[in-house]
C-alpha cells in the first residue's frame, strides 16, 4: 500500500463515540469525559435531551435517550 492510498483510507475512516454527541442530560455537564456507559447520563430524574431539537425527541422523531441515541440510528453524530 502506498503512502497516498494509506492517507485516503485514514480521512474516511470515523471513530465513532458510544452515544450521539447531541444526547444531553443534567449529569452530562458534571462528566470529565466522554460518557461511555448509559449510567453517566441517568440521574434520578431519567430525563435525557437533544442538543439539536433541545426536546426529549431528537431530530428523526425518537426518543433522545443513551439506548436509542447510537451508532447507526439516522440523525448520529459522534461525539468525537
Amino acid at each position: 500500500m502506498n503512502d497516498e492510498m494509506a492517507y485516503h483510507e485514514t480521512e474516511t475512516t470515523t471513530v465513532q463515540s458510544p452515544f450521539c454527541g447531541a444526547l444531553r442530560s443534567k449529569k452530562y455537564f458534571m462528566l470529565d469525559g466522554l460518557a461511555t456507559e448509559a449510567d453517566d447520563y441517568l440521574d434520578g430524574s431519567n430525563h435525557c435531551w437533544c442538543r439539536v431539537t433541545q426536546q426529549v425527541v431528537g431530530p428523526d422523531g425518537g426518543k433522545a435517550r443513551p439506548e436509542r441515541c447510537v451508532p447507526g440510528r439516522a440523525c448520529y453524530q459522534s461525539a468525537l
